[in-house]
């Protein structure tokens, strides 16, 4: 519990009656010659000592705030594997799959209130490395419940994955509320080459 002293300061008021030139006023008199019509004079005055509701003055995040909020967390930046591991072979579609975190919890406090954010990735983009970038809505799998592959031709490629997410937020335990917005992240890429199979013809009687 805090024990708080409100303190006030008068503000010059428009002369009256409105319309006609008048002198600016206070509320108790307090002189307010020159000074332009809102602005606060004289001295700050303590109240007296009572029971404040200062709600009003400290409204719980708005979802545009968590938003910033969200925006700014370490969100996990997924890794793209892909199979066969190492090198790939032309007519051999690569395999692509993430094994990190698709979920992420984090719990903020923001002006005093509690605010759990739970994170989602939603939207996987796999850029291949060769100018084609694959979108999916679910993490892949390795082989054989594989999901996402791409062909290549002989070459070296760097694939890397983008992933999107979207959040829900509860303030001190309260309903859910989505986050209205998106982030991404940028996971490490991979290097492999892809290799050209050349068949040879031998004399099994040599």
């Amino acid at each position: 519990m805090e024990d708080l002293i409100p303190e006030r300061r008068r503000l010059v008021l428009p002369g009256e009656p409105p319309g006609e030139v008048a002198r600016p006023r206070t509320i108790d008199g307090f002189p307010a010659d020159d000074v332009p019509v809102g602005s606060p004079v004289g001295p700050w005055e303590q109240g007296d000592r009572a029971c404040i509701d200062i709600t009003a003055l400290n409204p719980p995040p708005s979802p545009a705030e968590v938003f910033r909020y969200f925006q700014t967390l370490p969100l996990p930046q997924l890794p793209t594997k892909q199979q066969p591991p190492g090198d790939g072979l032309v007519g051999l579609p690569v395999i692509f799959f993430t094994d990190g975190p698709t979920t992420q919890t984090f719990t903020l406090d923001i002006r005093g209130f509690t605010v759990d954010i739970t994170a989602t990735a939603t939207t996987f983009t796999w850029h291949t490395g060769d100018g084609t970038d694959l979108t999916t809505t679910d993490p892949g799998a390795p082989y054989p419940d594989h999901t996402i592959t791409h062909d290549y031709a002989s070459g070296s490629y760097t694939a890397s994955l983008t992933t999107t997410w979207t959040a829900t937020f509860t303030i001190d335990g309260g309903l859910t509320v989505p986050v209205p917005g998106s982030t991404t992240t940028d996971g490490p890429p991979v290097t492999f080459d892809v290799l050209q199979a050349r068949p040879v013809l031998t004399n099994p009687f040599d």
